[in-house]
């Protein structure tokens, strides 16, 4: 039996990974810190990885630990030896170093800063140094250098988040702003689920390069995965596991006017591609007990955006979803970003003269939906991936959008 060992497991993606990787069972086992030892000690496990908070809690249970785990002082894959004792190696290290190569990122003469200074800060102080980084300096709560007087790192080149924060489910957070990095080349953030996090959009905003975490995870597990089996793997396996998985989670995202069809066309890509459905305004229904109408006509549109942020921030941190949104959802930049965080956003483009408009509050007066569509028709624009005209029938559309997406 093989696994992973955390706190809080249920973002994890390992166990697809690994399915992906070798023929063993792998398993998720959560627990608190005061369970480790048992595990350990008593546990029936052939080989685990580990992961935060318990990089460094494992150690004392450990016989023998590799190099790398040495140097590093951070283990993160224990395999049972034939004799029954416990080795501990750390390839998280081969993974961090494969992101910023895939990447071709030096840190070579550079400044880098890293956020955190858990065991996988430990990992990233480790690669950045033998990668020949001119100035490493780890940024904690507590610590000399911290968020109070981060400013002195503003000249950083490198930034990498090794910390939770922003990490599904407590999506939208980030560690800083990354607006003061004027000098900034590269975000590295180890977190994979959300896809972006608060910190990644907002260096695709200022259009600074980035990676998440996924590319990392994928490339330490297969050397795990060669350290439980002795079997090599091909390189190859991660770029081809990573773009798998990326594709698998990602959501689909449907965004324009009312009564253009989303929630017809999302319900067919959902059937097609075997993915849960949601609505965001039928969220909203649910919640507040209300039709849409009704809540337009009792609270008014202000209530109405604010119910409508909730229910999107909610969405927009699950994956592997297709989700229909409300016309006016655009409107807000924090919605755009909840729904880019996990997901690729589609704009369907339908005639105007061919919106349905019942049951719509604000679509009931032709003069009023042209005056919408001129205000909302750029933004639409501006935050999909791409867009497709609505001219067809919903079932040859959802093929199309398949076909685009490659999924």
């Amino acid at each position: 039996m093989y696994g992973l060992i955390g706190k809080k497991l249920g973002h994890s993606f390992s166990p697809q990974i690994h399915k992906k990787l070798a023929d063993y069972e792998y398993k998720l086992f959560e627990m608190e810190e005061n369970e480790v030892g048992d595990f350990m000690k008593n546990a029936d496990f052939n080989g685990i990885n580990v992961t935060i908070p318990y990089k460094k809690t494992v150690i004392p249970y450990i016989d023998r630990l590799s190099d790398d785990a040495k140097k590093i002082g951070s283990v993160n894959t224990v395999k049972r030896m034939p004799d029954n004792t416990l080795y501990g190696d750390n390839t998280d290290y081969y993974g961090f170093k494969y992101t910023l190569d895939n990447n071709k990122i030096s840190p070579c003469g550079k400044k880098c800063i890293i956020l955190g200074s858990g065991g996988a800060s430990l990992t990233a102080i480790s690669v950045l140094r033998d990668m020949c980084a001119k100035e490493i300096t780890v940024i904690s709560r507590t610590g000399e250098n911290n968020y109070g007087n981060i400013s002195k790192h503003f000249d950083a080149e490198i930034i990498v988040n090794t910390t939770p924060v922003g990490m599904y489910p407590n999506c939208g957070q980030a560690p800083i702003s990354l607006a003061d990095f004027t000098k900034c080349e590269f975000v590295f953030d180890l977190i994979y689920n959300p896809a972006k996090t608060a910190l990644l959009l907002e260096a695709e905003k200022l259009g600074i390069p980035y990676s998440n975490g996924l590319t990392m995870l994928t490339a330490q597990a297969k050397k795990s995965s060669e350290i439980f089996t002795g079997n090599k793997i091909d390189e190859s396996k991660i770029r081809e596991i990573t773009e798998s998985l990326q594709k698998q989670t990602l959501n689909i995202v449907l965004v324009g006017m009312p009564g253009c069809g989303k929630s017809t066309l999302g319900k067919i890509l959902a059937d097609k591609l075997n993915r849960r459905f949601l609505d965001t305004d039928s969220v909203i229904e649910q919640k507040f007990g209300a039709s849409i109408p009704e809540i337009f006509a009792q609270k008014g549109e202000d209530f109405f955006r604010e119910l409508e942020e909730s229910a999107v921030s909610e969405c927009g941190c699950l994956s592997s979803c297709v989700i229909a949104t409300g016309g006016g959802v655009i409107l807000r930049q924090k919605n755009i970003d909840a729904l880019r965080q996990n997901g690729i956003i589609i704009f369907l483009d339908r005639n105007i003269d061919e919106l349905a408009s019942d049951g719509r509050p604000l679509s009931q007066n032709p003069e009023k939906i042209k005056a919408l569509y001129q205000k909302r028709f750029p933004i639409y624009k501006e935050c999909a991936d791409f867009e497709v005209k609505v001219n067809t029938a919903p079932d040859l559309l959802a093929e199309q959008i398949i076909q685009k997406l490659s999924i």
